[in-house]
């Protein structure tokens, strides 16, 4: 069974399965989410944080919309998003997974 999830969310893909207890009762649940390999996104640009920055508004000025803050997440090895806000702490903006870039672009 696919995720009940809009293809931009970052549970699009991950397979709901059916957990049923010993009387019977079925529970849907997600199955887990890995986060994939950074080195495996290609690199579109890199943003140094600095002071008053939020990640919502540095992913909306790199990829066009603040909800795909977890792309950002993603592409740096980051399993909480708060993580990344180290003032001068450089992340990496990538393309989504399984999009190659264009190699001397």
């Amino acid at each position: 069974m696919a995720a009940p999830f809009p293809p931009t969310s970052r549970y699009a893909a991950i397979e709901v399965a059916m957990y049923e207890d010993t009387e019977g009762r079925r529970s849907p649940y997600l199955r887990r989410r890995f986060i994939p390999q950074p080195e495996s996104f290609a690199l579109l640009t890199e943003h140094e944080v600095t002071e008053g920055d939020r990640l919502d508004n540095i992913t909306a000025t790199h990829l066009g919309d603040p909800e795909q803050f977890w792309r950002i997440a993603d592409a740096n090895r980051a399993m909480r998003p708060d993580d990344l806000m180290e003032v001068g702490r450089r992340l990496r903006i990538t393309l989504p997974a399984g999009i190659p870039g264009v190699a001397d672009a």
